[in-house]
């Protein structure tokens, strides 16, 4: 008996021992997350080498933070853990393996400019390899690893310059577009010619461009001049380079013109390179096609391999053997109404067979071949998780091989093993290693398996529903993290901007932001409605002329699901969404008031306007079959504008937006703030200086954390007990 008595007091002790050492998810731990990438293996098999992005405190700086990303180092034949191979304030990014695995090259930042480094393992200092005035990237070693591919950027002005480049100092041959001039001569303006203002026509137009080049004006022909922070009135073209793996070794130019050239392919011998090339013909902002093309290692000896006026292609990836190519192609979106994803593809290179496009219905990535050129590997965003898949080269067949609880979101794999990171509800990122079956799973480092352990979590209940159109929805149910029975909580609407991104529990960028609102007690709530990726081409093509309506039925039917739960307060339901969800929450309070607060980020909200205010305006024509000037498709963007309904809206509203977030335009949440104002409405307004769009995902570790406490601290005003 007093054993028993003993026993249950040290269960008693042990409960609460342990419970006292699991917290919940605070704001600050965004800083704990690391992130691997880039994973690589070596060609012995021996030996992998993979990037770590962390968060680094700033000296000085409370409150600061930058990422720093460095290589570390496996021993696959060993239990030993993965030991750093670089440090330091600069980054070091995109290894790649020499090919008796003696080496590795690297990016890492030097004077400014991105530069290849070489790290030779068996001892020594990394070697600047590149002095490439346009920066280095995107290295790729010679089969006989003599040699090392680059790419590199030029401007437009620096192509005019370039002597090697663009050796006749010749002009493209498709316009430039300058009004008033029927050819591209204005820009053979005689170089001896006075910049005066009050000299001849040419001497002011000679002042003008030393206006232009002392950044007094930015003078805009060009369609595409939103970038991502700022405007950008020049074109840039992407160059490929080989340069000799030696001291001093002078970069030698494979490609030249103006043309912009991706992602390159070393044949096995070392005697051809696979690349994919932009359109050369058309301005490069009217065309949206690539194509793949075959040429020697010298730069000789062009053959375009696969092209359509239709379509574009990508992502060109050689067997081990030399017999296929694998490719992933869509749609080329030139004209309105264009809505497509990636489909893999394969073509036979020893045969006058037509490439075969595989009929899977899920966009890939990551092509990666097996080391005995019979199995393509890759993976796709699909129902919540991102699977890797395998498809037989022979029968064509695809078969996954991972779950869609998780997310795979780098792999590498060689003779008996594949290398992979993971993304799951219960850690954001660690390193595994399993057999190419992706079984037999063993996990390789404990980047964040420590930290999280000590952490108490919520793990999301899927569930699916029909909507109107007889689609199936699917979508996740995540209870407060330390619910206690009886008590009720409020319910946070979660939703995912893309349109055609897609959540679940294998998606990695709302690991935190998730469970920090579940600790704080509040349920949340996600669903990948109507228009979502990682469902099929029909699905994602769902919401064409139906932003609003159809996909706000799909969230809200799940919502309604949610709130039958007995802890769920229905009077406490608040919402929130980024990008096009950021315009999903506005829609949404403008025709449904059962939310306390919302909270718009980063959204669209007048569709004509956005056309012109964003650098994503091709989902205008694309979602909308046509341009704010053509009837039909003006009215199908006024019945789906939420500026439509802003006197509609009753819920109090946070906007924000980051200044230089030109992919959506700040005026977007302008306009919708001014209005409300107007309107006399409960609404508060957030810029967020010097942020893009990618500020939750990549942008300033203290704004992103900022952001997710304004979230809280908002919504918190409407439904704290």
């Amino acid at each position: 008996m007093k054993y028993v008595y003993l026993l249950f007091c040290w269960t008693i002790l042990s409960v609460t021992v342990f419970g006292q050492a699991k917290e919940k998810i605070k704001v600050s731990d965004l800083t704990k997350i690391k992130q691997i990438g880039s994973i690589s293996i070596s060609p012995t098999g021996k030996q992998a080498v993979y990037t770590l992005t962390t968060t680094e405190p700033v000296d000085g700086a409370t409150f600061e933070y930058e990422y720093k990303t460095h290589l570390y180092l496996v021993e696959l034949e060993s239990t030993s853990e993965p030991r750093a191979l670089t440090y330091g304030a600069e980054s070091a990014s995109q290894p790649a393996w020499s090919p008796d695995g003696s080496k590795l090259a690297f990016v890492r930042k030097a004077k400014d400019n991105s530069q290849v480094f070489v790290l030779p393992l068996s001892g020594g200092e990394a070697w600047q390899l590149t002095s490439s005035a346009y920066g280095a990237s995107s290295p790729r070693w010679s089969p006989d690893g003599k040699k090392i591919l680059f790419s590199a950027g030029l401007s437009m002005s620096e192509m005019l310059k370039d002597s090697v480049l663009n050796p006749k100092k010749e002009l493209p041959v498709w316009s430039l577009e300058k009004p008033g001039f029927a050819d591209n001569s204005f820009v053979n303006t005689p170089k001896n010619t006075k910049a005066n203002p009050d000299g001849s026509l040419a001497e002011i137009r000679a002042f003008l461009q030393k206006d232009t080049e002392d950044k007094k004006a930015k003078v805009i022909n060009r369609l595409n001049f939103q970038a991502e922070s700022t405007t950008q009135p020049e074109l840039s073209f992407g160059h490929l380079f080989t340069i000799d793996v030696a001291s001093k070794a002078v970069a030698k130019p494979l490609t030249k013109g103006y043309y912009s050239y991706g992602q390159a392919d070393w044949t096995p011998d070392g005697n051809v390179l696979m690349v994919t090339q932009g359109d050369s013909l058309e301005h490069p902002d009217r065309s949206r096609r690539s194509r793949i093309v075959r040429l020697n290692a010298d730069g000789s000896g062009w053959m375009t391999l696969l092209t359509d006026t239709e379509r574009t292609f990508s992502q060109p990836t050689i067997s081990p053997d030399g017999r296929y190519l694998a490719f992933v192609t869509s749609l080329a979106p030139n004209k309105p109404a264009t809505l497509d994803q990636g489909h893999v593809g394969v073509l036979n290179l020893t045969s006058s067979a037509k490439p075969l496009i595989s009929p899977f219905d899920r966009s890939p990535g990551s092509l990666t071949w097996a080391t005995d050129s019979k199995g393509l590997y890759f993976t796709a965003s699909s129902d919540g998780g991102v699977p890797a898949f395998r498809m037989d080269v022979l029968t064509n067949k695809i078969e996954r091989l991972t779950d869609f609880t998780s997310g795979v979101t780098d792999f590498a794999v060689s003779g008996k093993v594949v290398l992979f990171a993971k993304t799951e509800v219960a850690n954001p990122s660690e390193l595994y290693k399993a057999d190419l079956a992706f079984k037999n799973q063993t996990v390789v480092s404990k980047h964040n398996s420590e930290w999280v352990s000590t952490r108490l979590l919520s793990y999301p209940e899927r569930r699916t529903l029909k909507n109107s159109k007889g689609q199936t929805i699917e979508y996740w149910i995540m209870k407060p993290t330390a619910m206690e029975s009886g008590k009720e909580y409020p319910l946070l609407l979660q939703m995912h901007g893309g349109p055609t991104a897609m959540w679940g529990p294998g998606e990695a960028s709302m690991w935190h932001e998730l469970q920090f609102f579940c600790a704080q007690g509040y349920g949340v709530v996600y669903a990948n409605p109507r228009g979502s990726g990682g469902y099929g081409v029909d699905f994602m093509k769902a919401n064409y002329r139906d932003w609003g309506t159809g996909p706000a039925e799909d969230v809200l039917a799940a919502t309604t699901d949610a709130a039958k739960a007995p802890w769920v307060d229905t009077n406490r339901q608040v919402i929130t969404g980024g990008s096009y969800a950021g315009y999903l929450t506005a829609w949404i309070v403008a025709h449904d008031n059962r939310f306390k607060a919302a909270f718009a980020q980063r959204g669209v909200y007048e569709l004509t306007t956005f056309m012109g205010e964003g650098n994503a305006w091709r989902l205008v024509p694309g979602y909308f079959g046509g341009y704010p000037w053509e009837e039909e498709a003006a009215a199908s963007m006024l019945a789906n504008s939420p500026q439509t309904f802003v006197d509609k809206i009753n819920t109090p509203l946070l906007i924000k937006h980051g200044e230089n977030d030109l992919r959506t335009g700040v005026i977007q949440s302008e306009l919708l703030y001014k209005s409300l104002k107007i309107l006399g409405k409960e609404v508060e307004y957030v810029r967020m200086p010097g942020a893009t769009h990618e500020l939750s995902r990549a942008g300033n570790t203290r704004q992103r954390i900022d952001r997710i406490l304004r979230i809280y601290e908002f919504f918190e005003r409407y439904v704290a007990p």
